[in-house]
């Protein structure tokens, strides 16, 4: 049960209970998602596109980049930024339950809505998540400059990475791609919760029987279908975020291909909509062409 049901007989776990159930479930997500995650992570940051037909493209598809990583870094980079991943999604976890579990109870309270209706699920999800960024985004930088550098490694340890890039980049280095995250996280959080409510009556409906028996089941495959949902829809604006995230950390991924030059702001927000791979080389590759000119 995600979110205040006041039809839940008595059942309504506590706020405590709620935190730690989030906390725990995405701990456990983490540690099994990882390796797909730092994958994830190069190829948003990869300039070129995924494809064989591009001869500078250093990554062309999942079980070519898992080779490449495996043979050049080792089985430990396919959890590099572990530690703060894990901060990340307990913290996370716990504020975003947390939250969405008050909010739903307070819009209970007040009578306007039925705590679970699709829109209430939607703003109460967003809302939720806002504030669960807001509150470990920091994190959510240093684990994706830790899982974006190569060999050598730039940052050696997590105080390492704190304290150079405080001293290099500001304090205000933290919080870089929170614009488009928050942006995101909204709507995505927000069709989380309200497909997942929504998969769970359809599935109820098409299989009464098993929808009352096997819960277990049934929330899993109604979380995952929400997740995909949810991320496939908000999907730019993540690749937005953390091509901001890494903005200064060109050096640690130079073996990865082209690195992205500074963009004025309406052109990089363009790049993250239409056809990034492709616009971010051309741009970065014309640029060094033009700067080399005089010189050569």
């Amino acid at each position: 049960m995600v979110g205040y049901d006041p039809k839940a007989d008595g059942r309504n776990i506590s706020n405590f209970e709620v935190a730690v159930a989030g906390s725990l479930s995405g701990l456990v997500t983490r540690a099994l998602i990882s390796p797909l995650d730092v994958i994830k992570i190069r190829f948003q940051l990869q300039i070129e596109r995924l494809s064989h037909s591009e001869p500078s493209a250093k990554y062309h598809g999942i079980l070519q980049a898992g080779r490449q990583i495996l043979q050049e870094e080792g089985p430990t980079a396919f959890w590099k930024g572990h530690i703060p991943a894990q901060l990340l999604s307990i913290g996370y976890g716990a504020v975003q339950f947390l939250s969405f579990e008050m909010l739903t109870e307070l819009v209970h309270r007040a009578g306007v809505h039925d705590a679970r209706d699709f829109s209430v699920h939607f703003v109460c999800g967003g809302l939720s998540a806002c504030a669960a960024t807001l509150a470990v985004h920091p994190v959510d930088v240093l684990r994706t400059r830790f899982a974006a550098q190569g060999e050598p490694k730039v940052y050696k340890t997590l105080r390492d990475a704190v304290i150079t890039m405080y001293r290099t980049e500001g304090s205000l280095v933290f919080y870089k791609g929170l614009t488009p995250t928050l942006i995101a996280i909204f709507p995505y959080a927000g069709f989380q919760f309200s497909f997942y409510n929504s998969l769970k009556h359809m599935y109820e409906w098409v299989m009464p029987a098993e929808g009352k028996t096997n819960g277990n089941f049934k929330n899993l495959l109604c979380g995952s279908g929400a997740g995909v949902i949810s991320k496939t829809l908000t999907y730019p604006l993540d690749l937005f975020k953390k091509r901001l995230q890494v903005r200064g950390f060109e050096q640690a991924r130079i073996t990865f291909g082209q690195t992205n030059v500074p963009l004025p702001r309406f052109e990089a927000t363009r790049a993250s909509w239409i056809a990034p791979g492709r616009y971010f080389g051309r741009k970065a590759r014309r640029a060094s062409s033009r700067a080399c000119r005089p010189a050569c």
